[in-house]
């Protein structure tokens, strides 16, 4: 499922607009990305959490070359899935 079917479903689910149900996305989008970015965890009961995690500086190998390279620091976005979510994909 892609956005825009994405939001089109949510338009149908709510009654509301495809402008209405965009925006609303949108804006659900925003708030978790600007509490991760601040260093929150972002909590929704039944579906799951999301989480920042730091990855530390590596070694790696570049894999056309078998160089050694160093890998930088980063910042990786962990998502763990609640209950409800792991029961409705398992289909229970």
């Amino acid at each position: 499922m892609k956005k825009g079917e994405l939001v089109e479903a949510l338009a149908q689910a709510t009654g509301e607009s495809q402008a209405a149900a965009a925006k609303h996305l949108d804006a659900f989008i925003e708030v978790i990305s600007q509490q991760m970015a601040s260093g929150d965890e972002v909590t929704i009961t039944g579906f799951g959490s999301f989480k920042a995690s730091k990855r530390a500086a590596r070694t790696g190998r570049n894999p056309s070359t078998g160089a050694a390279m160093e890998i930088p620091e980063s910042t990786a976005v962990r998502f763990t899935p609640g209950a409800k979510l792991k029961a409705a994909v398992n289909g229970q």
